[in-house]
This record gives structure tokens, C-alpha cells and sequence, in this order.
């Protein structure tokens, strides 16, 4: 049986050139910390994808912290600043953040004082647009290479990145500065990254980053995620048509072009997740961010949803190598799945 990836905001599928990149600095020999030739080689590769994820993020390159993964550049940044936040933002910033900003029904925060406020929510998709601004640190990692930002023009003091959201390699991250912000140094050593976070660059993961980054760029001049927003249209359109009590969330605002969350209320998240991957199809009951855990949504609760319906939204997520043959396929295996549980309800 094929499977058919549709969990794009857990982890994107690694882009040919991304491979074909980590696959030659693999010959590389030397510490980029080290001032011989070989040395100098990994160093030049490391501050060219500093360069590359720069030009396409709209930031400056010095102000680029790389890091093991976008959890751990929020740790850095919250550690060094005292931020509230929103129940929806991701696991990493609520450990740090008094989660007293309010949000209303359609999920869209005010931010008040030193907050952190993210780009969009990878459960709903939702974006949370212009209230972002004076935000002191954002997690743009489900926005970055899906919409046309600009960190320069999104008017916060830091952002969140991760490489594998936008077809780079796992285990790779940045903390994005803006000019006269910087953090408490949390790992300390050799004083790499400008003495910001010590320990050897993590070499390949920099590299495949640095050129996922240009890539991505690439996909959005070309408009391939207008394509990618039409294809969850047309999904949603024909498991609307059967499933009249189902609940888009965030259909309403912007969201994200690829992301689509939806409940019947009363059909368990975990059991259709389970359901579609026996019938080929990968989604999620949520964000990947509770190690496997499925749980209820808090993020649903937190904008008004009570634990029946919140325990019973399902995410489909795709991306720009998503074909309409197989978004279809997966309506057509949940409508069928669907009329099953609602024979069984009856």
C-alpha cells in the first residue's frame, strides 16, 4: 500500500537539494573553529548558510543564532527576558511565559507589555498578522517559507526558526536577533556564535538549512504556495458537502495555506488518525510537540472549545509536493470512514 504524507507542520519531507547539500559537506573535514585551511572550509559553508537563511528571512546575518532546534532558541531568548504569553503558543514558550494574554474565539491574541506572540499556531494554522508587532520574540517557524515575511518589517526584537518545517534537516534551529537585543548565554565553552551558544556548529544541519532557506525563498516567489492554499480549498469543500457538522477552525481569519483543522464533535482525534493511517494516510490529532502524547487540544480549549470538541479536531497539513490526487483520496477515505461513524452513532 503507498502512503500519503499529510503532515507537513510536524516535518516536511527533505528537499533533493537539502540532501544533495549535506551529502557534500559530509567530505568536509575540519572544525569551523579552527584557523588551518580545512578549518576555514566548514567555516566559510556555515557563515554562507548564514548568509542564505539572511537574504531570506530579511534579517542580518550577525544577528543569526544557530542552535539545536527552535525549543532551544526560546529557552535562550525566555531565559534572558521575562514574556507572557498566550495557552496557544507552543510547548516551549509556555514552560517560560505567564500564559495570561487574552485570545479571543477566533484565535487571535492581544498582546500587552513584554509578550511573545507566534506567527501562526501549527494546530489551526491561524495567523495572528500585524499583532505581532512589538512582540519581543515571535515563533515564526510555521510561517517562515510558507508566507511572504520579512523579519525587518514584522516589527518584533527576535524570532524562532527551525530547519525541518521547511524541508531541512532535523536538529537544527535559530534564534534570529534584531540590532541592540541579545541574550544570557546558556551553554558555555568554546564561545562560538559570537560566545552567544558555545559547542561545535552542528555542520551539516547548518548547511542543509542555509540552502532549505533559498529554496523555500524560491517556492514562494514562484507562488507555489497559492497552489498548495487551493488544493486544502478544494479538500475542505468536499468533506464539507458530506459532513455538514463538521467545525473548520480559523476558516474565518488568515491562516496558513497548507493547514487545515477540523473536529466532528464527538469522533475522536486519536481514533480517525489511527482510522486514516491503517487506510494510507499520515495526519495528526495536533501539534507533534508532547513526544507521541495525544491529548486534548489545548490550544482549541483556549479559544472557547469545550474537551469534546477539542479532543475531536484532526489536522491535515500538506505542501508544495502535495498533487490533488492525493488530498482527494484522503477526503474520499475520511468520508468513507466518516459515514461509518455516523451509522454507528445513529
Amino acid at each position: 500500500m503507498s502512503r500519503v504524507y499529510l503532515d507537513w507542520n510536524a516535518t516536511a519531507p527533505l528537499r533533493p537539494e537539502v540532501r544533495a547539500a549535506i551529502i557534500n559537506a559530509m567530505d568536509v573535514t575540519g572544525n569551523p573553529s579552527s584557523v588551518h585551511g580545512e578549518g576555514r572550509v566548514a567555516k566559510g559553508l556555515v557563515e554562507r548558510a548564514r548568509l542564505q537563511l539572511a537574504e531570506s528571512f530579511g534579517c542580518d546575518p550577525n544577528g543569526i543564532i544557530w542552535t539545536s532546534s527552535a525549543t532551544e532558541a526560546a529557552g535562550l531568548m525566555m531565559q534572558s527576558n521575562n514574556l507572557n504569553c498566550a495557552k496557544i503558543e507552543h510547548d516551549c514558550v509556555k514552560a517560560y511565559g505567564a500564559t495570561d494574554l487574552l485570545i479571543n474565539a477566533n484565535g487571535i491574541v492581544k498582546g500587552e507589555g513584554n509578550f511573545a506572540l507566534q506567527g501562526a499556531n501549527s494546530e489551526t494554522g491561524i495567523c495572528q498578522g500585524d499583532q505581532v508587532r512589538g512582540a519581543i520574540m515571535s515563533d515564526q517557524v510555521q510561517t517562515f517559507g510558507k508566507l511572504p515575511i520579512s523579519f525587518n518589517w514584522l516589527g518584533i526584537k527576535s524570532a524562532l526558526l527551525s530547519a525541518h518545517k521547511i524541508g531541512g534537516p532535523k536538529g537544527v534551529g535559530a534564534l534570529v536577533l534584531s540590532d541592540g537585543i541579545d541574550v544570557s548565554t546558556q551553554i558555555k565553552g568554546g564561545g562560538q556564535e559570537q560566545g552567544r551558544r558555545s559547542g561545535t556548529e552542528n555542520l551539516l544541519g547548518i548547511v542543509g538549512f542555509g540552502v532549505a532557506a533559498k529554496v523555500a525563498a524560491q517556492d514562494l516567489a514562484n507562488g507555489v504556495w497559492e497552489q498548495v492554499g487551493e488544493l486544502r480549498d478544494k479538500m475542505e469543500i468536499r468533506i464539507a458537502d458530506t459532513a455538514t457538522n463538521a467545525i473548520f477552525f480559523g476558516k474565518d481569519v488568515d491562516r496558513l495555506p497548507n493547514t487545515s483543522n477540523f473536529a466532528v464533535p464527538g469522533w475522536k482525534g486519536d481514533t480517525q488518525v489511527m482510522k486514516m493511517d491503517l487506510s494510507g494516510f499520515a495526519i495528526s490529532a495536533g501539534s507533534a510537540c508532547s513526544s507521541g502524547k495525544v491529548k486534548v487540544s489545548q490550544v482549541l480549549k483556549a479559544m472557547g472549545y469545550d474537551d469534546i470538541t477539542a479532543s475531536s479536531a484532526i489536522r491535515v497539513s500538506i505542501g508544495p509536493t502535495t498533487t490533488e490526487q492525493e488530498v482527494m483520496s484522503f477526503a474520499d477515505a475520511w468520508i468513507k470512514a466518516y459515514k461509518k461513524f455516523v451509522a454507528k452513532a445513529a
